[in-house]
Parts: C-alpha cells; structure tokens; sequence
C-alpha cells in the first residue's frame, strides 16, 4: 500500500506531503504516518527547517468520523501537536481548500501558517457534539483572542483566509503557497527563534463580557452540549496553564464523543450526505444538465428568496411578476436583503452590485425563453400553479426543466398540463429561502432520471441540502407536520394553553413552539389549506376549532398584531382571550380541562411524528429514515442534537413509541391507528436505523 505521507526534500527544507483522498481526514493509520514522518524529519542532519503539506483539494478537512464509535487510536491528533511543540526545527503549515477540526489543530501547533487566497479554517466540531481535543480551544485564543475563539468554536463556522489574517490565525496569504511556505520555513531556521503557540499569552480580555456571551452561548444550545462545553474550554485558556487546560479538553471531547448527542449528530452528518445522493442508479448517475440561466415566475417573499440563491451562486437570473408595480416590490424587497448584508459586513458593496445585477426582472412570461430552468413561485392554488405552467410550456425549450416550489400540491397535476412533462419537478424552498438550507426535491411519477440528477447538483451549488421526496399532500415535512400539530391542539383542548405547549417544546430543543411559528408565518395560509381540504375531511375524525376562530377575528398573527398571542414592539404576549377561545373548545367538546405536564405535550407531538413518518416510509414518499430526520431537522426546527424523530425513536425504543401511539388511537379515535409499518419493525425487534442502508 502507497503510503499516505511523503517527504520530499528542498534544499534544506522537507515538505512533509499529506495525501489522503478525498479529504485527508485524520484516521488512526494516517496519524501514524505524520508522526512518524515529523520525527524522521525532526532527526535529519541535513534538514533545518519543514513545511506540514497536503496533496489534493484541501488541507486536512477533520477526523475520519468513522472512527468516532470506536476506542481512541494508539497516536492522537494531541500527541502529533506535542511533537511539534517539542520540535527543534520550525514547521509551517501550508493551508488550501479547507482546514478544519484536526486539521486546523495540525496547523496551530506548527510555529506559522500561510494560506491560499480562498482557503478557509475552523473547529466545528460542535456540529457534531464534540469540542476540539488536541488544544484548538487552547491556542485559537492565544492567537485571535478570546473571544474570537468563543464565537469559532461554539458556532463551528469556517473562517476565510482575509479573516484569518486580521484575527492573527495566519500570518500569511499567498498565491504560491508552498514556495512561500519553504521561504517563511526557512526564515524561521535563520533567525534562530520559532515561538511556539502554546507559549504565547491570551490577550487581554474584558471577562464580564466574556461571561455575558457564554451565558448566551448557554442560552442558544437549547440542551446542545457542545456549544457549552466548547464556551467552558475556552474560558479555561483564560483560568489555567496550558498543559492542564489541554488535558481538560481532551477529557470533555471524549467523554462527549461518547455520549448520545454526539452519536446522534454523527447520525445527522452521515444522514445529509446519504439524502443528497442519487437514487437507484448502481453506482452510473446521469449527467446532469447545465444550469446557467434560472427564471423566476413571482417575486413575493418566496419567490425573491430563490432569485437571491440563485444570484449568490452565479446564476444568471430573470423574475417575472405581473405588474411593474410588484416588479418594484420585488426588487425593493431583494435590494434590501443585500443591503442588509452591507451593512452587517456580510459581503462587500461592490458583491452587493454584481448580485444586484444578475436579476433582471421583467413582465413578461417570454422573457424566460432561453432558460434552462424555471421554478414556480406563485400562491398556493393549484389551478392558479396549472396556468402558469401551461404558459411556460409553450414559452421555454423543451429541455428547459420546470419546477414549482409548491408546498403540498399534486406535482403530478402541475406535470399534467406541459409538453414534456418528464422535465417537471417539484422544488420546494423553504422560506426565507435564501436563509433555509434544507430543499426538498420532489420527484413526478415522469421526471427523468437526468432532471432528478439536475436538481440534485444545483441544490449543492445553491448550498442546499437536498432530499428527495414523493408526491403527497406535503410531501415529507409539511406532511409529517400536519399531524403533529394535530396533536399540540387536541393537547389545547385537553387542558394546555398555547403557551404551555409552546415552552414544552421550546424545553425539549426546539428553537419556537408550533404557535409562535404559526403567528410568524401566518394563520391565514392554514386557513385557506383547511377550507380546501373541509369537502374531504373525515367527518368521524376529531377537529379542533381555535385557529378558524382565530382567523375569523381576523387575527392572523404578527402581520396582524394579533393571532395565538399578541403581538406589540417585536415582543409576543400571552392573551386572555385566545385562553378563553382554548376553553370554549374544550367544553363544546365537553372534555374536564386538566394540566397537561411537558413531557406528555413532548412524547405525544414526538409520537405523532413518528407513526407519519412510519406511513411516509411506507408508501415510498421517503427513501429512508434518515432522509425524514434530516428534513425535520433542517426544516422545521426538530432539535439537531437528538439527531431526528427516527433516530431519538430507535433511541428511546420503537416498542415505547409503539404504546405512545396506541394510547393516542385509543383516545382520538379514526386516522391515529398504528401505522402498519411501525407495528411490523417492533414485532421483527427491529430499529429504523436498519432501514437507512
């Protein structure tokens, strides 16, 4: 077997060479080579000084995660930064493509960095439940400071080199990477003098404030214990010598290495990577289509949300709305996005105008022509959506896809009304679409294998995490959580009060309860979706009124001022009157209203959940388990760090769900049967982790 690292001599220099495809991720075997390699180096006469290198599109991009579930290796990423800490010759790290995790420890315990123009670093292990083990919450303040180091390494988040530089993480940017490296290795020889990381003071740090954003950092993990264990190790760099604050980190990110969140957030990491693969294809995946040019049809907050997406990723983009008046809406409201983005410092003014200027909006359906895609993004009726594919179908070429960003509508119906309808598909954004990662792809019975690859590499140049989905009314998410908020009202009619419900599910994780979002979002949307769907509701099946109430007295939420709370200065009140709507309900239904306790609000919504996604699976609708976690993780809130409603359901044991959703069926009677599938996995003492594949 070749081996992974190779030294190649320059002069007086040795390039320690790093090449393991695809990533150079740190697996045990690797480990062992670079420390070898290091010592080798660091025992050679006729070298002075080393360059830590690595072959292929990036410098080392983290551990090998596959490794998580096992014991630690016999050499750690700790011991390698050890080596250089004792080196007696200087090593600068050479920087490309992403650093990260290990990597980046790697290249903190060399005595310099320089980095490629569009390199980036980071320690984002808390996206993973774990905090850096070999020093990176020690010599990241030590460099950047503090609280610099803070806001790395709680919120995972990659630094760009033009950062890096200003925050003292490297001391170098440049074009030709490792002749800068050799020069810079051997300057360090010449003086004579390499400072070492670990040695360096923390900079001066105001600690209240320090404090105040740890309590923050507490504030948002929202039971994550990572982000808090991370904002701990750094405050140790201000508390502790060196060799004993390294010793405390590398005993916190074992024991979370081992814990349930972490293992759940791995679940997560490999679960998006799955979903975003193309499917049935044994191993040959259709070329996908180029996509230069994208078309627009409605520039509402949705439809302006994917123009921008498209725009940041190069896109050439055309809006159409069907006024000037709301071509002027649009426009204002995409305007005022970048600016925003100005102004935070997010992008420069100069991006702002080139962005600006890839949009051109129009009028005019025709103007969308020579498009090579086109989504739909007009309001959520299905005749309305019909039409405007009609009119596309007979504007754009016929290799031109079409998709629509409906919601919950028959993509099958839409395809219906198109020449080609194998070229249409549903793309179902999720708003504010320029800020929402997640995509549902939703496949036509007809859509081509081509088209479906298409859409697949578009989501990863938008920045998206794709999942394919079947045709339903929903499609996975909204499907999914129709039903569970089904359960949080009956809970409303029980005995809870919106509040009560939305602070229990805040509790278990999630960022808003279901009836803050609805005030966000809008009740008025769900009361059109109920109006549709009154002609086809199963008369026996209990429905509970409050929200039709609500939207009767034109409460709508915040838009409105006014919906399940109200709403004055930005800030939500609880209403006496949406208690006494919740309390009308309860006795026309002539239930006793009791306490419903947090936990019960939590397993019957999570219950809920599960048995959907149980027939979700069933029918196809989903490819796997971990494609519905990943939706309802990405999508709709459900907390990362208890890794899905699948994966926390095999965690708490499908015969426990099982008993949850049989107590539910028993007291709401028609359409909350067990689902088949879920009874068949606990009678075989299966998980739904062995469906994932």
């Amino acid at each position: 077997m070749k081996s992974q690292v190779q030294v190649v001599r320059h002069a007086d220099v040795a390039m320690i060479e790093i090449d393991n495809p695809p990533v150079n991720a740190l697996s045990n075997g690797l480990r062992q080579e670079i420390l070898k390699a290091v010592q080798g180096v660091m025992k050679d006469p006729a070298v002075r000084a080393a360059v830590l290198a690595c072959a292929g599109k990036t410098f080392v991009a983290g551990a090998d995660i596959r490794e998580f579930d096992g014991p630690p290796g016999e050499v750690t990423t700790g011991d390698i930064c050890r080596a250089l800490d004792d080196a007696p010759k200087p090593v600068v790290a050479a920087l490309h493509g992403t650093a990260l995790g290990g990597g980046f420890e790697l290249a903190l315990g060399c005595h310099a960095r320089i980095m490629a123009p569009d390199a980036r670093v980071g320690l984002p292990e808390s996206r993973i439940g774990l905090i850096p083990g070999a020093g990176g919450t020690q010599r990241a303040p030590r460099l950047a400071g503090a609280m610099a180091a803070l806001d790395m390494v709680t919120t995972g988040r990659h630094v760009p080199a033009h950062e890096a530089m200003k925050l003292g993480l490297a001391d170098e940017i440049a074009t030709d990477l490792r002749k800068e490296a050799i020069l810079r290795a051997r300057a360090l020889a010449d003086a004579g003098h390499w400072p070492r990381v670990r040695d360096l003071a923390v900079p001066p740090c105001d600690r209240a404030a320090f404090d105040a954003v740890v309590a923050q950092v507490r504030k948002r993990a929202r039971g994550a214990l990572a982000p808090v264990a991370a904002a701990e190790a750094i405050g140790w760099a201000l508390d502790l010598p060196f060799d004993e604050a390294v010793a405390r980190e590398r005993a916190a990110s074992l024991a979370l290495r081992g814990g349930p969140q972490s293992k759940a957030l791995r679940h997560l990491f490999h679960a998006e990577r799955v979903a975003a693969r193309m499917p049935g294809t044994n191993g040959h995946v259709p070329a996908p289509w180029p996509v230069k040019h994208a078309g627009v049809v409605g520039g509402g907050t949705m439809g302006s949300g994917i123009a921008i997406t498209f725009a940041d990723a190069g896109l050439e983009v055309t809006l159409v709305e069907m006024s000037d008046e709301m071509v002027k809406s649009a426009k204002s409201r995409i305007r005022a996005v970048y600016d925003r983005h100005v102004k935070s410092g997010r992008i420069p003014a100069a991006v702002r105008d080139e962005r600006m200027d890839r949009i051109t909006f129009s009028t005019h359906l025709s103007r969308l022509s020579d498009c090579d895609l086109v989504v739909e993004a007009v309001i959520e009726d299905l005749p309305t959506k019909q039409d405007v594919f009609r009119h596309l179908s007979a504007i754009v070429r016929r290799d031109c896809i079409l998709a629509s960003n409906t919601s919950r509508l028959d993509v099958n119906r839409i395809a219906g009304v198109v020449d080609a309808p194998e070229r249409v598909l549903g793309l179902h954004f999720f708003s504010p679409a320029h800020v929402m990662r997640l995509l549902e792809i939703v496949r036509a019975d007809r859509t081509l294998a081509e088209v479906l690859s298409t859409a697949l590499a578009l989501a990863r140049r938008i920045g998206k995490q794709a999942v394919i989905a079947g045709v339903c009314d929903g499609f996975i998410g909204n499907r999914i959580l129709s039903r569970w908020r089904q359960q949080a009202d009956y809970m409303l009619e029980d005995g809870a009060y919106p509040q009560d419900v939305d602070a229990a599910l805040e509790a278990y994780g999630f960022a808003m309860g279901p009836y803050a979002v609805a005030d966000l979002a809008g009740l008025d949307i769900g009361w059109a979706g109920r109006k549709r769907a009154a002609a086809t509701r199963d008369p026996r099946a209990r429905y509970v009124p409050i929200a039709d109430w609500l939207c009767e007295l034109g409460r709508f939420g915040q838009k409105t001022g006014a919906g399940y709370y109200l709403h004055k200065d930005g800030k939500r009140q609880v209403d006496p009157l949406v208690n006494e709507l919740v309390e009308r309900a309860s006795a026309a239904r002539q239930i006793t209203r009791r306490k419903v306790p947090a936990a019960e609000i939590q397993s019957r919504v999570h219950a809920a959940m599960v048995n959907e996604a149980a027939r979700v699976l069933a029918e196809g609708i989903a490819q796997r388990p971990s494609d519905i976690d990943v939706v309802l993780v990405n999508g709709y809130g459900y907390p990362a760090w208890r890794g899905g409603p699948m994966h926390e359901a095999d965690r708490i044991g499908l015969p426990v769900v099982l008993e949850r959703v049989a107590r539910m069926y028993e007291a709401d009677g028609p359409g909350w049967e067990p689902a088949p599938l879920l009874q068949e996995m606990v009678a075989a003492g299966k998980r739904f982790a062995d469906l994932n594949g």
